[in-house]
């Protein structure tokens, strides 16, 4: 390219080149970017750069410049009288291209005394190199601080290393399983390949475990991934959103996202196994606490290392880790995977990698069913909770999970491309089932809850409904296991209605005596609802922290209680309950002034007006207004006055005052017509995100006749926008319905609302033409 072209038009030639893609491209911008800065530095000084020299440090000094990454360059110099003006007329141009830089400007003892301040400068400068000018000044640089680092940096940092990283993997999560990872900053990402090159350029011994070679197909998939990102954002972006997955698909020949995501997965999930692999056994060489007051012993001491321990049949600690004795028969045991990482996860240690390798050697499979030992070994792993996941990880990676297991290969890295839900199916899988360890003693069976948390979305790895597809395979695999054929049949229960609880709970009125009946029918049993409220619980902290909440919890919670009484045979209460006294006080307010009355106790609203049609419309977009996401309504009353109460989420900002919420309900009451107008305003305000075309949560309306004995029950799924439950009850009032209740369940993108509703006269809506004329009208009401 022409020495006088622009490093803004060289790189936009280089973004234009689609088939230039991962390291490939950076190593291209990255060389036009040396030719553009040795250019500028030339004009800077003139023909001699004699004492003065820039040097490269950091992604750019490995040749690894992505599109918008900072070009991180020292000028480096020996005494320069003018350095000042030179430095500016270097730094000036390129803050003029609009390329971010990261810079400073120092002598070589400067630079090696900042080395030894500041970890991100010891360890930019392990990818150093020179750009322009005098190598008499950067080569003694270069090997001073690498020497530097081997000797004596490498032991000060790598704690802060170690203490950095666990803040960025709490911060960010994991690559392998995230729906949204940030493929530098996360667990599994970039950045954790590079520390490992730091680690690997100090301790030659780790080198050996960290294995950067085997790490290059998936440092090289991260970064092809990433240099798309950047090239359609036009700036510097790391985190893969919903949103882009289609087009970087696309762009990198992926048959389609769930392909791109998988293999997303599977590379990160390989990065951080290695890379934990190789913290785990840093600790084990120097285990002593407070990771800024350790010293690192760059080589472990053979007479420091204790005699091997032993932990149970067949296995020792050794330094730290847990190792198969060399008696042991592997090759005639399938017990041994799960009995040696049920062991490791109890002990909170590491399994010794020469133990996975003969396993992986050796070990056959287990038979069908399984030998008792193994089911006794699986259960054991499980009830370890959350230690348990890393050592299933360590079987995993070693491909004795799917030895075992062979249906897991399905949900192995597999995505679930929606808002609603955090991880891969497999890691909520293993999420699932280390939660549900911890709620054993709430059921009579912790077997089989362990048994049905790991295996209860078995059936997304297979075409068809993962539930129906679930229980065919969960019966399988669990004959197989070797359980009882009542408890097979008890854990395809549990399958069939995992979700039976939250969408009840959070979609039907508990009130409704036909609710409680339909659940404990489907139940069968105290033993089986018992499991299905534990299971809930787990499924819904392992899908994400929208999916469980105080709110939800006490739903779930009160819908068990019910129905556990139904199933002990206890009578049901007869009547309605006595309104409380708190809504008594609202309903002589109203009397009092004729006016809505409103009371706020977080997480309800409850406001009482004069009982007119389409109260609860008007009311539901007043709190719109406000920021409230309705969870759930109810409506009741006496004497000419509705109360109405909302259980509300506050979207944004604070709950607002009570007096100003009470003037806007007045106000909307008095005018209707222009409630429409101020919430069209304020979606403009508070838009929905932008959602990936090939994702958009599809509309449905549904009716149920069934679900209750004295209404009709509408069921809407639609993306979720402000104003939408106004928008859908003011169509039921234009309908004449009244409305005596809603659920309003958030999944994601996606919400879920339940309307309890009748005739004017009180009865159901039970004529088919008038119930497609209604379905029709909310249909009409719904996003586009």
């Amino acid at each position: 390219m022409a020495a006088d072209t622009s490093l803004r038009e060289r790189r936009r030639a280089l973004l234009a080149r689609t088939d230039l893609q991962g390291e490939e491209f950076c190593r291209a911008y990255a060389a036009e970017a040396d030719e553009w800065l040795s250019g500028v530095a030339t004009r800077a000084v003139g023909e001699t750069s004699r004492h003065l020299a820039l040097l490269a440090v950091g992604g750019y000094g490995r040749g690894s410049l992505c599109p918008y990454s900072d070009l991180d360059v020292v000028l480096v110099h020996r005494g320069h009288r003018d350095i000042k003006a030179v430095a500016d007329a270097i730094w000036y141009p390129i803050w003029d291209e609009g390329v971010h830089l990261d810079h400073s400007v120092r002598r070589p003892a400067e630079v090696l005394s900042a080395a030894a301040d500041d970890v991100r400068v010891a360890l930019g400068l392990l990818d150093a190199r020179l750009v322009w000018g005098d190598a008499k000044v950067t080569e003694p640089l270069v090997a001073d601080a690498r020497t530097a680092w081997r000797d004596t940096l490498g032991t000060r940092y790598l704690p802060d290393l170690e203490a950095q990283m666990h803040d960025r993997h709490r911060g960010v999560g994991d690559v392998a399983f995230l729906l949204e990872p940030d493929l530098k900053e996360s667990h599994g990402g970039l950045r954790d390949v590079n520390v490992l090159r730091a680690i690997s350029a100090y301790a030659p011994l780790l080198a050996d475990y960290a294995d950067l070679a085997s790490l290059e197909p998936a440092n090289e998939l991260l970064t092809r991934v990433r240099v798309e990102l950047h090239r359609i954002a036009g700036r510097e972006h790391d985190r893969l959103l919903l949103q882009d997955q289609d087009q970087i698909a696309a762009a990198l020949a992926f048959a389609d996202a769930d392909v791109l995501m998988a293999a997303v997965s599977a590379a990160g999930r390989q990065i951080a196994w290695v890379s934990d692999d190789v913290w785990r056994r840093r600790r084990l060489w120097d285990p002593s606490p407070a990771p800024r007051q350790r010293r690192w012993r760059r080589h472990p001491d053979p007479d420091a290392v204790a005699a091997p321990v032993p932990v149970g049949p067949d296995m020792v600690d050794v330094g730290g880790e847990i190792a198969l004795l060399p008696s042991a028969a592997v090759s005639e045991d399938a017990s041994f995977a799960f009995r040696l990482a049920a062991v490791a996860a109890e002990l909170d240690r590491p399994i010794a990698k020469g133990s996975l390798h003969r396993l992986a050697d050796r070990m056959p499979p287990p038979g069908d069913p399984w030998p008792h030992a193994v089911l006794a070994a699986f259960l054991r792993l499980l009830a370890a909770g959350r230690p348990a996941v890393d050592k299933i990880e360590s079987l995993d990676q070693h491909g004795l999970l799917v030895r075992l297991i062979p249906e897991w290969a399905a949900v192995r890295n597999k995505p679930q491309r929606n808002a609603y839900h955090t991880y891969t199916v497999d890691r909520h899988l293993l999420e699932a089932a280390a939660l549900a360890a911890g709620l054993t003693d709430r059921v009579e069976r912790p077997d089989l809850l362990l048994i049905g948390a790991l295996l209860h979305d078995i059936g997304k790895g297979y075409p068809g409904d993962h539930t129906e597809v679930g229980m065919d395979l969960v019966r399988t695999m669990t004959t197989r296991m070797g359980f009882s054929p009542d408890d097979v049949e008890t854990l395809v229960d549990m399958v069939r209605h995992h979700l039976l609880l939250p969408d009840t709970a959070t979609r039907r009125d508990l009130d409704d005596p036909t609710t409680i009946s339909n659940v404990a029918r489907a139940a069968g049993n105290q033993v089986t609802l018992h499991l299905l409220g534990a299971l809930t619980e787990a499924d819904s902290r392992a899908t994400g922290p929208s999916a469980w909440g105080s709110w939800k919890a006490g739903l779930v919670a009160e819908l068990v209680t019910r129905a556990d009484r139904v199933l002990a045979g206890e009578p049901r209460p007869a009547g309605p309950a006595p309104l409380p006294p708190e809504y008594q006080v609202l309903i002589e307010e109203v009397h009092a002034s004729g006016l809505p009355s409103v009371s706020l106790q977080p997480p309800r609203v409850i406001v009482a007006a004069p009982d007119r049609s389409g109260l609860l419309s008007a009311v539901a977009g007043a709190l719109a207004l406000h920021g409230m996401d309705v969870r759930a309504a109810n409506v009741s009353g006496e004497s000419g006055v509705a109360v109405e109460v909302f259980t509300v989420e506050v979207a944004r900002g604070t709950w607002p005052d009570t007096a100003r919420l009470r003037e806007d309900l007045a106000d909307v009451l008095n005018d209707p017509t222009a409630l429409a107008t101020r919430l069209t305003e304020r979606g403009r305000v508070y838009p929905a995100p932008r959602r990936s075309a090939a994702h958009v949560p599809l509309a449905d309306v549904r009716v149920d006749n069934d679900a209750s004995e004295s209404a009709t029950v509408l069921e809407v799924r639609a993306p979720d926008e402000v104003g939408l439950l106004h928008r859908i009850t003011r169509v039921l009032f234009e309908a004449r319905l009244d409305v005596v209740s809603a659920r309003v369940s958030t999944l994601g993108e996606l919400v879920v609302d339940a309307f309890y509703v009748r005739e004017a006269r009180g009865e159901k809506v039970t004529d088919p033409d008038r119930l497609d004329q209604i379905i029709a009208a909310v249909w009409a009401s719904l996003p586009a």
